[in-house]
């Protein structure tokens, strides 16, 4: 069998026809006309993190590395808030018996003297009866002593009998001041004593009262309930100031002194770093954590702080050559903080960074960077902005 040939007139359309279709399907590029503006750059198609800087932004970053500073290491001990036990008071019963009233609630602010409860006890009134023993012998020999002066006045004694009975006098007044004292610890107050030396009235309750002014931040009682002296019935602190407590491991003990100020980060107030002054160091290491106490004072102006919120606290180490960005490097979303490294040539991306805290004006890289990384050193929260308005043109 053999081929034909196409006839001339077919085979110029057949070449025509392969020259159109080569021409469509080549990718050409053809140069924007003179005068005519380039489209702006965008972040990234491929990575939202990135930005390709336009001739505005190069204007206004300052893109360089990063320099190195002799810094202190900053070491984290986690802790918590804990209630100033200089400014707490623990209170107790005075005596055992039944809590037959309870006045303080959780979270009530009280004064100083205010009763919170009322115990009813025998012990009690066995002592008011003391009290008024000691009370009536009290009156009999003043009236005797009394009388001893007549007498002797009138020569019927001598001297001798009226010293007797005043020194009888003297005993009875001690004992008096004695049941008196008693009475006064086991809560009964002034006025209800001045009360039992005019009436002779057993009372069968005795207050119990806040010996601090603050916050009733325990209750651990119901109505009702038998109490001893050994037990803790409310525990009221004043809050406007707390204490801020760690256990800092051994070897790192060293580089906190009572007096020095650190920084406390609180993640229930999204991070927020305040300052604190060390109030404690404990003298002797855990033997079980191999940690050192140490507590810091903390002003709780507000009230923003709660016992029992956990912290971080951020203690000056060892001193050493670091790498350090300026404060307007780092840009912070969400949980996080950011700088801008220069991926290639006018092209940014966000980097995420472990920084320490702001020490004049720079924060210190704690996990550095590679020794070439070039940073947006100045203009970063700029970026930040027109990087993330056009991520969200982009969609």
């Amino acid at each position: 069998m053999t081929r034909q040939a196409l006839p001339p007139r077919h085979r110029a359309a057949l070449l025509l026809a392969l020259i159109l279709i080569a021409g469509c399907s080549r990718e050409t590029s053809t140069p924007p006309p003179p005068g005519a503006m380039a489209p702006p750059p965008t972040a990234s198609a491929t990575d939202p993190l990135e930005l390709v800087l336009d001739e505005d932004l190069k204007r206004r970053v300052i893109i360089d590395l990063a320099p190195t500073r002799r810094v202190a290491d900053t070491i984290r001990i986690a802790g918590r808030l804990e209630a100033n036990q200089n400014r707490s008071s623990r209170i107790g019963a005075p005596i055992t018996g039944r809590l037959t009233m309870i006045d303080a609630q959780i979270g009530q602010l009280v004064r100083s003297g205010q009763t919170l409860a009322e115990i009813n006890s025998p012990e009690l009134a066995q002592a008011q009866l003391n009290f008024l023993r000691a009370h009536s012998q009290t009156q009999l020999l003043a009236r005797a002593v009394e009388r001893a002066k007549l007498l002797l006045d009138a020569d019927v004694i001598g001297s001798a009998e009226l010293q007797r009975r005043q020194g009888e006098l003297v005993v009875a007044q001690a004992e008096k001041r004695a049941a008196h004292d008693q009475l006064r610890a086991l809560g009964l107050s002034e006025d209800r004593l001045t009360l039992l030396e005019g009436t002779g009235q057993i009372q069968p309750t005795a207050e119990i009262s806040a010996t601090l002014g603050g916050t009733v931040i325990e209750r651990k009682v119901a109505l009702g309930q038998v109490v001893n002296p050994a037990d803790v019935l409310f525990v009221v602190a004043d809050l406007r100031a707390l204490w801020a407590a760690a256990e800092i491991p051994e070897q790192d003990a060293q580089f906190v002194k009572p007096g020095q100020r650190v920084q406390i980060e609180v993640p229930a107030l999204d991070n927020e770093r305040f300052q604190g002054r060390v109030a404690l160091v404990a003298d002797v290491v855990n033997p079980e954590t191999r940690t050192v106490r140490v507590v810091v004072d903390l002003e709780n102006r507000g009230g923003r702080f709660k016992p029992s919120m956990l912290i971080t606290m951020l203690v000056e180490g060892r001193v050493a050559e670091r790498q350090v960005v300026p404060a307007s490097a780092v840009v912070r979303e969400g949980n996080g903080d950011f700088v801008y490294l220069e991926v290639r040539p006018g092209v940014l991306r966000m980097t995420p960074v472990d920084i320490g805290p702001e020490r004049d004006g720079v924060h210190a890289l704690l996990k550095p960077l590679p020794a070439d990384a070039r940073i947006a050193l100045d203009g970063a929260f700029h970026v930040n902005n027109v990087r993330a308005q056009r991520a969200l043109d982009a969609r």
